[in-house]
């Protein structure tokens, strides 16, 4: 299977095949509005509007797994990251990333490219990068800032 093969929830509850992001690199994350990662949302946009335009896409997916760092709604999570980040990449329905009842998407990503000690997800703003086929080629930690996978999407995009 890949990537292409899974649908993920939007923030309404409609859902999107991931299908429709094939043919496109792109960097799937989990993320939380009130985490010492959070920031990193600036370098993840600066990195969409950079290369959306030659084929590049952001997937963030609110997780409250960890530290309970995203305890808002559909709604406040959209205001927050618009209005403190100017997010414009898309936000999908907040999920689980680990145990039972994790995302079909995030359990197959954690089987790809396992972490260091295990395929565990250990905290929000881990980040898989996709090429346009739907294969996870690398898995970053949360401590990998965007500017520091810059050169593996410029690889994919070229």
């Amino acid at each position: 299977m890949s990537v292409h093969d899974y649908a993920v929830k939007l923030p309404d509850g409609a859902e999107r095949q991931l299908a429709d992001y094939a043919g496109k690199t792109v960097l799937i994350v989990n993320v939380a509005s009130k985490c010492g990662f959070t920031p990193q949302y600036a370098g993840l946009e600066e990195l969409y509007r950079k290369y959306k335009d030659r084929g590049f896409e952001i997937l963030a997916f609110p997780c409250n797994q960890f530290g309970a760092q995203e305890p808002g709604d559909a709604e406040e999570i959209e205001n927050f990251c618009t209005l403190t980040y100017d997010v414009t990449f898309p936000l999908f329905a907040k999920i689980d990333v680990n145990g039972s009842k994790a995302d079909p998407l995030f359990a197959h990503l954690r089987e790809q490219k396992r972490g260091l000690m295990s395929d565990r997800i250990k905290w929000n703003f881990t980040k898989f990068l996709v090429d346009a086929s739907g294969n996870v080629v690398q898995r970053y930690a949360p401590t990998t800032k965007p500017y520091q996978i810059e050169k593996d999407i410029v690889e994919l995009l070229d």
